[in-house]
């Protein structure tokens, strides 16, 4: 009888709703899965990234350090995607880079070149967020301005489909194509913009044909997202790994590998025969999908 009256007065008591983790592992799934996707289709990872955890409520929109940490594995991961599908041009371009500088010769070798032209467009990238980063990290993530950005320069996408020639190859690349290229690479620190997005628009509206921009922007931001990574990686060396997280964390950074694969795939076979303008389309949808969010919320 005692047992009873316990069990009874025990259903009485009030229900303590059990708190909900940071982040879960679909929840990192799910988020690496975009972050592949959208880090080298030119729609803005950064963009996706701020957004979808502000539209779902997710808890981990309301933690910025967690947020911060989880992004060292979603960016490793897209990392080990672009070495994975450009080892074998990143080993060639390497070793053309070093003959240059141990036979000081440049001319007459088109990887030589290249790889010296990679490493001129990396410096403004470089050197702005250097400099900015933490600001535009800090401050210019929020759903109003990634929406605008979306739409802003999806039109400029479409505008460098429209008026560039396509007529470049890889080959045909200079100093000034490297440096512009650069500077607008720099512009993908502000969610919204795209890395890959305002790379392969830059390189429209140098002439390039749409596959050879998609090339460049590729191999160009290879250093720099291996370099992102290693540095934000060696951060959350010396911070250690936030308690409980280790499986989301290496699950989201299995998914950004192996959907990041998968797009930069599918674009560099995609741009050899259609035009951007589906990714016109999608950046004008999104932003503006953002933006009416924003406004009834």
């Amino acid at each position: 009888m005692a047992d009873v009256d316990r069990q009874e007065e025990h259903a009485r008591l009030p229900k303590v709703a059990r708190p909900m983790p940071p982040l879960t592992l679909y929840q990192a799934i799910f988020l690496g899965i975009i972050q592949g996707l959208t880090e080298f289709l030119p729609v803005s990872s950064s963009g996706h990234l701020c957004v979808l955890p502000w539209i779902f409520d997710w808890p981990i929109f309301r933690d910025p350090a967690l947020d911060k940490t989880f992004a060292v594995a979603l960016h490793f991961g897209t990392f080990v995607a672009l070495f994975a599908y450009f080892w074998r041009d990143a080993a060639v371009l390497i070793v053309a880079w070093a003959r240059s500088i141990w036979e000081r010769r440049i001319a007459g070798d088109s990887n030589r070149k290249l790889a010296w032209l990679i490493v001129v467009s990396m410096i403004p990238a470089g050197l702005f967020g250097w400099r900015y980063e933490d600001l535009i990290e800090q401050k210019l993530g929020v759903p109003l301005l990634i929406g605008l950005l979306l739409v802003g320069f999806g039109i400029l996408l479409g505008a460098a489909e429209w008026r560039g020639r396509k007529a470049r190859a890889t080959e045909q690349l200079g100093i000034w194509d490297a440096i512009i290229i650069g500077c607008a690479q720099a512009l993908a620190l502000f969610p919204g913009v795209s890395r890959s997005g305002v790379t392969i628009t830059a390189g429209l509206f140098r002439g390039l044909q749409r596959g050879a921009a998609a090339r460049f922007a590729f191999l160009m931001s290879l250093p720099i997202i291996g370099a992102t990574a290693l540095y934000k990686a060696t951060e959350l060396a010396m911070e250690g790994m936030p308690e409980g997280l280790a499986l989301p964390f290496a699950a989201g950074a299995i998914a950004s590998a192996v959907s990041g694969y998968a797009a930069v795939a599918f674009l560099l076979r995609f741009l050899q025969t259609r035009t951007v303008y589906p990714f016109v389309w999608y950046r004008l949808a999104a932003g503006a999908g953002i933006l009416i969010l924003w406004a009834v919320r």
